[in-house]
């Protein structure tokens, strides 16, 4: 394809992308943003950071001292300041793990970097899950690219800082910390260590530097689930949000814990495998996905956390023979679920509860997301799914220190 179409092309897509997201992409205001604004101008005026309830709202600041303390920036920024910084550093995070990600497909298709990075650019930028972090103002992506650049530019590597953009992350935001318990079953123990002791001295030394907003976030408002919304409302794209839309009482915790207990089953054993292929992608992305459904809340928005699964579903459906069933149904998965992911559908049954209507369609999300965990395929994964000699060269690493763009092989030992 000459490099004229290649320009066209992309023009035509990025004017598609921006009409699409102008008509039907939400408008939040950057509500969320301003949360963490507005909490921390509050905690600096000399109030407690989780008294701060956002005017017109019931919303308040609800991640861990620590991610206050990194916020702090924002209490000397204007609040227009405070966007361009939170959108900038989400659309460089978004290019670099994009960059990262598509490397091996771009390199087993011969794409042209430039052209495969700019159409992924427009289509993300179309996914609800990405709408929905930029325009709240949100820190999914941010947390994503810390985990991203932990397991893929150092864990794999072996190198002295892993599990530091683990512990990072998990003392922002306590959820990433399920890539703890990831290094813990691939036997990483290293890593595991660093990444723990990394979550303990940041929470340690946000406890030494405010100790009351500590003390309150540790034996209170961490557990006030009444601080982060309604387990039933239609946002909420978890095992938990499923049982809650089941009825209208009170969900049943029994049933949200054998499903938890069953997800994480099949997240061990898949994990554990990929990793013996030396596919740390894979294990990113089936970490991100059983993430998002155990955890309690998962709003729409963090399902940033399903890009890396939707890539290798692509990557691995075009390296797949030309015609063979499989990589028309790898194809299809990761048009259907782009699709779906896209197009708002949960929200057609916003306030029902009951009846297999809102089952099947209300979740649509969580099935997409159990369908990504359950089928998306490891590095050099035969047809029939046979796992693949140790050592046995596998497609979908990627040289990191080359730049991103070239498939190597590397055997991980668990």
């Amino acid at each position: 394809m000459s490099r004229g179409r290649q320009i066209a092309i992309t023009a035509a897509l990025a004017a598609v992308s921006l009409v699409f997201v102008a008509l039907f992409a939400q408008r939040h205001g950057f509500f969320d943003l301003n949360v963490y604004y507005g909490a921390v101008h509050y905690w600096t005026s000399g109030g407690e950071i989780y008294d701060f309830v956002r005017p017109n709202s019931t919303y308040g600041f609800t991640y861990p001292p620590f991610a206050a303390l990194a916020m702090l920036p924002m209490a000397i920024m204007s609040w227009p300041v405070a966007i361009v910084v939170s959108a900038t550093a989400t659309v460089l995070v978004t290019w670099w793990l994009l960059r990262l990600l598509l490397g091996p497909v771009i390199a087993q298709q011969r794409w042209t970097p430039w052209f495969a990075l700019a159409v992924a650019l427009c289509l993300v930028a179309v996914y609800e899950p990405m709408r929905e972090t930029f325009l709240f103002g949100q820190v999914n992506m941010l947390l994503l690219g810390l985990v991203a650049a932990d397991l893929l530019l150092f864990t794999r590597k072996d190198s002295r800082w892993a599990g530091v953009g683990i512990g990072l992350a998990t003392a922002v935001k306590l959820t990433p910390g399920i890539f703890i318990v990831y290094l813990l079953i691939t036997k990483r123990w290293r890593a595991a260590i660093t990444a723990s002791g990394t979550a303990a001295a940041a929470t340690l030394a946000a406890a030494a530097i405010a100790p009351d907003a500590s003390r309150e976030f540790w034996t209170s408002a961490l557990w006030d689930t009444d601080r982060v919304g309604v387990l039933s409302f239609i946002s909420n794209q978890s095992l938990q949000g499923v049982v809650a839309r089941l009825t209208t009482g009170h969900p049943s915790k029994a049933l949200w814990a054998v499903l938890v207990l069953a997800v994480l089953a099949v997240w061990f054993v898949r994990s554990r495998a990929a990793v013996a292929r030396g596919d740390e992608v894979a294990g990113l992305a089936f970490t991100g996905i059983v993430g998002v459904l155990v955890s309690p809340v998962t709003w729409v928005h963090h399902l940033v956390w399903l890009i890396p699964a939707l890539v290798l579903v692509v990557e691995r459906g075009l390296a797949a023979p030309a015609g063979s069933g499989r990589r028309r149904g790898l194809l299809a998965l990761a048009v259907v679920s782009y699709a779906v992911l896209s197009s708002r559908l949960v929200w057609l049954w916003e306030g029902d509860v009951g009846g297999w209507d809102v089952f099947l369609g209300a979740n649509a999300y969580v099935w997409i997301s159990l369908a990504l965990l359950c089928v998306t395929p490891l590095a050099g994964a035969a047809s029939g799914g046979d796992l693949a000699a140790e050592g046995e060269p596998q497609l979908g690493d990627v040289d990191v220190a080359a730049g991103g763009a070239v498939g190597r092989p590397r055997a991980v030992r668990v």
